[in-house]
């Protein structure tokens, strides 16, 4: 909360600094860091389309803003005011951009009402709408008018076009999900790690990432039942000294830290805790197998495009009815869902003791990702006209 609420306390004064009236500007806006990473292929193309104009980059939580601060291709990162009437004025009197996009939803009433207002153009990018939504329950346009300072809304799927349909809004393209560009962008990308080589040793691979808690209870039950000679990588979510010692002590095998890996034979153990941030993709080019964080309990799903663009069977918790992509994958049997540790472990058992299973389960989920990249040359085509 003292993130949320002291760093913007500095939005306006690093707008100042960074924007000059006579800039030319862009503005992207995002909620979190999945966000970020939806946006990020947009943002990179459109930073080399247009060289001459600045790119502002604005975040809702801290989670997002506190980890790319430094370093995003953005001239100016900064927190979102709080949406009142006088901060969404400061705002873009400070910003003036020449086009918004927003990445998503994050829909803030007064800002999207001035940007209709002053007549800057603005875009949504990788929409997804659900019916539960205020805009679709009411009949009340009221709620709807935000809506209506978007010149164009670049959609995931089918249904949020026919959501946006039967409220009036015609301008749409389904465009698809930038994530798919941007986790396919990743096979492009030197991936390599060697202390993870040096600590795999040629073994078969379980990497665990973004997990609470409740899922590594669940995975803790794997550890302390399994024979097999594997190796297994967990990437917590929260980087809690206490909680990863004393699930290191439980464990009862071979350990290694991250942090604590230098000078250590890295080979001759058998989990290795990542306490750190900003290395689990590549860390996912390793696995053989991934299960994914964050749908036992209510926090919601991470990303699962990240391990499947790399050909990797993916388990999970069964709570992501708000993830279209995981729904699809699960519907095409690339991602194994479970609802208690006894069934981990039994998909995690055939899973490695089958490698025809294994494989054909993996390569759903690449086929997956190679089937629906495209996104982002969508969007460009419409910028590239815009501009032009």
């Amino acid at each position: 909360m003292m993130l949320f609420v002291d760093g913007r306390k500095h939005t306006f004064s690093i707008l100042t600094k960074a924007i000059k009236p006579k800039d030319s500007v862009i503005w992207f806006h995002v909620a979190s860091l999945g966000e970020y990473e939806q946006g990020l292929p947009i943002m990179n193309e459109v930073k080399e389309l247009f060289p001459t104009h600045k790119i502002v980059l604005s975040f809702f939580s801290p989670s997002g803003y506190e980890v790319k601060k430094n370093s995003s291709p953005a001239d100016a990162v900064v927190y979102l005011p709080i949406d009142t009437a006088t901060n969404a004025r400061e705002f873009l009197n400070l910003v003036h951009p020449e086009l918004a996009i927003f990445i998503k939803y994050d829909f803030w009433p007064n800002i999207l009402n001035e940007l209709k207002k002053r007549e800057i153009r603005s875009l949504l990018i990788s929409g997804g709408f659900r019916e539960d939504q205020q805009f679709f329950k009411s009949k009340n346009n009221w709620f709807n008018k935000p809506l209506q300072a978007f010149d164009h809304f670049f959609v995931q799927n089918k249904r949020s076009k026919e959501l946006l349909n039967s409220i009036g809004f015609n301008n749409v393209t389904i465009s698809g999900d930038t994530r798919f560009d941007r986790v396919a962008n990743q096979l492009k990308q030197n991936n390599k790690l060697d202390f993870i080589e040096e600590f795999i040793d040629n073994k078969l691979c379980i990497v665990a990432g973004s997990t609470w808690p409740e899922d590594e209870d669940y995975l803790m039950e794997f550890i302390s039942h399994n024979n097999f000679d594997v190796k297994i990588i967990i990437a917590p979510h929260d980087i809690d000294r206490e909680r990863i010692q004393s699930f290191v002590k439980n464990a009862g095998i071979p350990s290694v830290l991250f942090s604590e890996k230098e000078g250590k034979e890295l080979s001759d153990h058998k989990l290795m805790i990542v306490d750190t941030v900003g290395l689990l993709t590549k860390i996912y080019s390793y696995a053989d197998i991934a299960y994914v964080g964050g749908a036992i309990g209510t926090t919601g799903l991470h990303n699962i495009l990240e391990p499947a663009t790399f050909g990797v069977p993916i388990i999970t918790g069964s709570n992501f009815e708000k993830f279209p992509e995981a729904i699809e994958l699960k519907r095409l049997q690339g991602l194994k869902a479970v609802n208690s540790a006894a069934e981990l472990e039994s998909i995690l058992n055939e899973l490695i003791a089958n490698p025809e299973f294994r494989l054909k389960t993996g390569e759903i989920n690449r086929k997956y990702i190679e089937d629906n990249v495209g996104a982002t040359q969508i969007v460009l085509r419409y910028l590239k006209e815009f501009f032009c």
